[in-house]
């Protein structure tokens, strides 16, 4: 069944929710890190959400750090200590930190950009990271933006990577996960097209991921009412998971209910 799943997104040290799509620049200096297009920054640390995650019981949450800001890494470690064995890490994560993140008490580590040198699928990456530190202990990020074929009109969903601004060569279909399933054990897939926007999921790309991939996978972007989580367990008939982000009242948002998501959850076991 579906269930809801927890986010903590970091950018300049703070735990924000922006419009993904105006991540444009590198924020390592200040005047950058203010240039994207916010809908909320707390004024609580990123401690503070590992907690209330812990203390509802919500599995599975992830922490991702957006820029290589080290302000990002510290409140990205002060989460993992609120609840450690139990987080996910994501953002920045090579062959080189993947470890010592695990290490640091990160359940998983989320990979992306680094498995895309020059925009280009590297599958001898996925290998190595994956025997770093275990399939077990690594999902691979595949997010996307959708993309239409202008010679057929189709409609397909190109990887993302970069903060999901640079696309790669990569279409999501069904023989691509089989072919990284082997070597990672869960997948968390931003729709960036309606990241933040608070206008509905990609139900399209929803039911397309029930058929692509069996392993687990949590679906991003673009809920905005606690029917969502309904509406994915119908489009992929429970195989996908739902996260919220500027929709929720737990990040300044007025559509959805933190404790509703919890209910659902509790509802589902």
């Amino acid at each position: 069944m579906t269930k809801y799943v927890g986010c903590i997104d970091i950018h300049a040290g703070k735990v924000k929710q922006i419009v993904g799509g105006t991540l444009v620049k590198d924020d390592t200096n200040e005047a950058d890190s203010q240039s994207v297009a916010t809908n909320f920054v707390s004024e609580k640390p990123s401690s503070f959400y590992a907690q209330l995650y812990k203390d509802n019981d919500v599995k599975g949450c992830h922490v991702i750090k957006l820029g290589s800001l080290e302000e990002n890494n510290i409140a990205a470690k002060e989460a993992l200590q609120a609840w450690p064995g139990n987080l996910q890490v994501g953002g920045g994560i090579n062959d080189t930190n993947a470890k010592e993140w695990i290490d640091n008490g990160a359940s998983k580590v989320i990979v992306t950009s680094w498995l895309f040198p020059n925009g280009e699928f590297d599958l001898e990456r996925l290998k190595k990271i994956s025997s770093i530190v275990g399939k077990e202990h690594l999902v691979f990020d595949l997010s996307c933006r959708r993309q239409i074929n202008t010679d057929n009109n189709e409609l397909s969903w190109v990887v993302a990577m970069n903060k999901w601004q640079t696309l790669t060569k990569t279409i999501l279909n069904k023989e691509y996960f089989d072919l990284v399933s082997e070597y990672c054990s869960e997948f968390l897939v931003h729709a960036a097209d309606v990241e933040g926007l608070c206008n509905g999921i990609d139900e399209e790309l929803v039911k397309k991921l029930a058929e692509w991939s069996d392993l687990p996978i949590v679906y991003a972007g673009g809920a905005k009412d606690v029917s969502d989580l309904a509406l994915v367990d119908k489009l992929s008939n429970g195989k996908v998971d739902l996260t919220y982000g500027s929709a929720l009242d737990i990040f300044g948002g007025k559509l959805v209910k933190f404790e509703e998501c919890c209910a659902w959850n509790k509802s589902q076991n």
